[in-house]
């Protein structure tokens, strides 16, 4: 099971579809295409900052688990925060705009509306790692093989070697 059926299991593609005013299916395609960029970014992160342990504390900074639960709860969502994690993953807009605009050619899906996904399924994949990883808001110990596991299970493969993807590395990443 990819990111984004547990994502849709646990609401958050419905909504993010409600919040946009767009239909499930179309959210669903559009977070197909773009969750592999915003799981490279994240395991980026990791192998460049302070590994598992380095992108839990991240995670917590960001918000943990609660970053889900924003997604999930009926009032809007706050996307200042995904714009902080976007920010954090692929460190400036222009990555942003170039992986909805890959997105875009590969779905047939207005650049502008995955533009909006973005930071929310920044949220939900943030929060459920998070909250994966034992970051539910209590410090909790385990992080790392907690973490280590679903991000390598989401990314199908394990953590360490091989080269990051690039900013626009849409391809075969979290099927």
């Amino acid at each position: 099971m990819n990111l984004t059926d547990i994502l849709a299991q646990a609401g958050g593609i419905e909504s993010m579809a409600n919040q946009l005013g767009i239909p499930p299916a179309m959210a669903k395609q559009g977070a197909d295409a773009l969750l592999p960029a915003i799981l490279g970014g994240f395991k980026k992160q990791a192998q460049g900052g302070g590994g598992l342990e380095g992108l839990g504390g991240l995670l917590g900074q960001l918000g943990g688990g609660g970053l889900l639960d924003s997604v999930l709860g009926s009032a809007p969502t706050p996307v200042e925060q995904g714009n902080d994690v976007l920010g954090q993953i692929f460190g400036s807009k222009d990555v942003s705009r170039s992986v909805a605009g890959q997105a875009a050619e590969q779905t047939g899906i207005d650049s502008g509306i995955l533009k909006q996904m973005l930071p929310i399924l920044a949220m939900m994949a943030a929060g459920y790692m998070a909250k994966q990883g034992g970051q539910g808001g209590e410090s909790g110990g385990g992080l790392s093989g907690g973490l280590g596991g679903m991000l390598g299970n989401v990314l199908g493969g394990a953590m360490g070697g091989g080269a990051a993807p690039s900013a626009g590395g849409l391809g075969g990443l979290g099927k």
